[in-house]
């Protein structure tokens, strides 16, 4: 029986305008997780992910590198409770 976890990610450094969203959304999408990617307007990214723990242990993982041609500071990860929708989306 696997166990869920849901996560919100607050991803800093070069990760605006480099396909950072497109790509985390593909990622988190081949894992099967539900939730959301977003620009923040402080050039951070926001990323909530709900499924199984596994596979959001992978997506953070990921988080850390992301497309080629980001450049990742930091990846502040907390859980979440709020709502999740049914699938991951770009917001």
């Amino acid at each position: 029986m696997s166990r869920g976890r849901t996560v919100r990610c607050v991803v800093s450094g070069r990760v605006q305008g480099v396909y950072y969203r497109a790509a985390t959304c593909e990622r988190a999408t081949e894992l099967g997780l539900r939730g959301w990617v977003r620009n923040l307007p402080d050039r951070r990214v926001e990323v909530v992910a709900a499924g199984d723990v596994d596979a959001v242990g992978a997506l953070t993982a990921w988080l850390w590198q992301g497309p080629p041609v980001a450049r990742v500071a930091t990846v502040g990860v907390e859980e979440w409770t709020g709502a999740v929708p049914d699938d991951f989306s770009i917001r």
